[in-house]
């Protein structure tokens, strides 16, 4: 016989898998920081918050690297840049009252951990409003098992950690009939970033194809339709040019004729080329089902086959399938996320009693499916080999120290390494003041993000406040990093040389003094004298690294390929 649980051990069975899932994730998430694997979007989160407690809501310089400005007109960063010209992202200021009480890149970890194990227990309580506890048990085990939860969970701060959360309370609220709080919640997904309305739209389009809620879905399905095109076409542009020039154009690009576009036109440019649109649908063909076999996996496959699942989460992966880049595919990065909510919510509907024939029925007089003890077996098989797609993935390196980047060529990094090598980078970084403007390497700028006036090697120059032009007062490199790793990526050995040629070249001319240097970290200050001790150690390393330098680009090329 199956086991059957009752209401109260399935909710503490659902709180057990919370906790679990709360301590490892969030061992590994702070781990990852602390050992100088956070990169970028986390120093961008970190600065954006840190602006806002000091008043300077969402502005940051390393936005303003990003920007359009920056990256196709060769402006240089401003520190004054309002980063909702590139994300509309206001809810962000919910969680700046535990930042304001804890300023450090670290809480952002503890703030995204948190929301998606929330978004677990929202997700037993919905599972529970139609399903016997220790289904809804096994739904919460597979949620907090999916690939595209776990692995954008360790990785980066991102604002759609939020998704979750909100979309299972819209539907929860939406269930129980406490419309009041579907209003309030619904108004918060939209305000979590530009295309949530894409989400919200899946939910109301749903709640009119199933004839539950039809003339609420319509009110939802115009109200954030109409939240997307206002936004993007009339308030975004504001602050900046980056969702015509860039945003659009590097997703969506192959739909615009010029160099830039707004949602309007690449909606047009959708409808009045079909060819193309189903063309861009259907390619990369066995990555696209690659990509649905891995979010339908912890689940058991059940999604494929559940209505609500392709309707609410149609939308999100539309815009997935119509667009281009590598990451629009990538289940372990944060876009991922927006596809869960729905796909979990399909699921619970079909072992409550729905499917393709029996869709409009009302729910209440629908026969829920049995879990019988077979597909028990196999759904825990599955759930084994979603976590292991979880964490075997190397892309945000969580646990670089037990999965190597690489085997052939073999990179890898031990635990003691690294932290040997974390406190030579604390000590070195601990001498620059936190009023001083810098410049960093990726992986040590979110260290150092909370200050107003901070961008990215190779760059030396800001505006600032008063939109002088200034050079920044340190600049700090990790070159063992590339170095160590530009044997198996070609970035790495490209980013080395350039780095290497920009510290010749202004250490020389003595715009910058080399201060310290400590196992291929170095500090620069300036117009600051050198340091005997540190010249001798960068020379040394220099040395070391030549014949890495002298490399040719056939070298690199084959060795990226490899």
């Amino acid at each position: 016989m199956l086991i059957t649980l009752k209401k109260n051990q399935g909710l503490r069975l659902a709180i057990l898998a919370a906790v679990v899932f709360f301590i490892l994730t969030l061992m590994i998430g702070l781990h990852r920081h602390l050992t100088f694997y956070s990169s970028y979007d986390q120093g961008i989160f970190n600065q954006v918050f840190w602006n806002g407690i000091h008043g300077r809501f969402f502005q940051s310089s390393l936005s303003s690297q990003l920007s359009t400005n920056v990256v196709h007109n060769n402006e240089l960063p401003e520190v004054f840049y309002h980063r909702l010209g590139q994300h509309f992202t206001p809810a962000l200021l919910l969680w700046l009252p535990i930042y304001a009480l804890f300023p450090n890149p670290a809480t952002l970890t503890v703030i995204q951990v948190t929301l998606i194990t929330a978004a677990g227990l929202v997700l037993y309580a919905l599972a529970r409003h139609y399903l016997e506890p220790s289904l809804a048990v096994m739904i919460t085990i597979s949620f907090y098992s999916a690939i595209a939860i776990v692995g954008p969970t360790v990785t980066n701060f991102h604002d759609i950690c939020q998704t979750p959360l909100y979309v299972f309370t819209i539907l929860l609220a939406m269930e129980k009939r406490w419309w009041w709080l579907f209003i309030i919640m619904s108004i918060i997904l939209l305000a979590v970033r530009e295309d949530s309305g894409i989400t919200l739209f899946g939910i109301g389009f749903y709640m009119i194809a199933s004839r539950r809620f039809p003339r609420i879905g319509l009110s939802v399905c115009i109200a954030s339709f109409g939240y997307i095109v206002i936004l993007t076409n009339l308030i975004m542009p504001l602050f900046s040019a980056d969702i015509s020039r860039r945003f659009m154009l590097e997703r969506f690009g192959q739909y615009a004729t010029g160099d830039e576009a707004s949602t309007l036109e690449i909606l047009w440019g959708m409808i009045s080329n079909p060819l193309r649109l189903i063309f861009e649908l259907f390619t990369p063909f066995f990555d696209t089902i690659e990509y649905l076999l891995g979010h339908w996996l912890p689940l058991a496959f059940i999604p494929a086959i559940a209505p609500a699942s392709w309707l609410i989460s149609g939308f999100p992966l539309l815009k997935l399938f119509l667009g281009k880049g590598e990451s629009v595919l990538a289940i372990t990065i944060r876009y991922a996320m927006t596809i869960v909510p729905g796909l979990f919510y399909g699921a619970i509907l079909w072992w409550a009693g729905q499917g393709f024939k029996n869709f409009t029925t009302k729910l209440e007089k629908l026969k829920p499916r049995q879990l019988n003890k077979g597909f028990r077996r196999f759904w825990i098989f599955c759930l084994a080999i979603s976590l292991c797609f979880a964490l075997g993935d190397t892309k945000n390196r969580s646990l670089y120290f037990v999965i190597p980047d690489s085997i052939e060529p073999f990179v890898y990094v031990s635990l003691p390494q690294q932290w040997q090598r974390v406190g030579e980078i604390r000590s070195i970084i601990a001498k620059i003041p936190d009023s001083a403007s810098v410049s960093a390497t990726t992986y040590i700028i979110p260290h150092l993000s909370g200050r107003r006036e901070i961008i990215r090697l190779p760059e030396l120059k800001l505006k600032n406040d008063q939109g002088n032009i200034e050079n920044v007062d340190y600049a700090v490199a990790d070159l063992w990093r590339l170095q160590h790793y530009q044997v198996a990526f070609r970035h790495d050995l490209s980013r080395l040389k350039i780095l290497v040629s920009l510290i010749d070249e202004i250490s020389n001319d003595s715009s910058y003094g080399i201060v310290d240097f400590k196992n291929g970290v170095i500090l620069l200050q300036k117009a600051a004298d050198n340091n005997p001790e540190a010249i001798v150690a960068w020379l040394a390393f220099r040395q070391e690294i030549e014949g890495i330098l002298s490399q040719t680009s056939q070298d690199n090329l084959s060795l990226a390929n490899k």
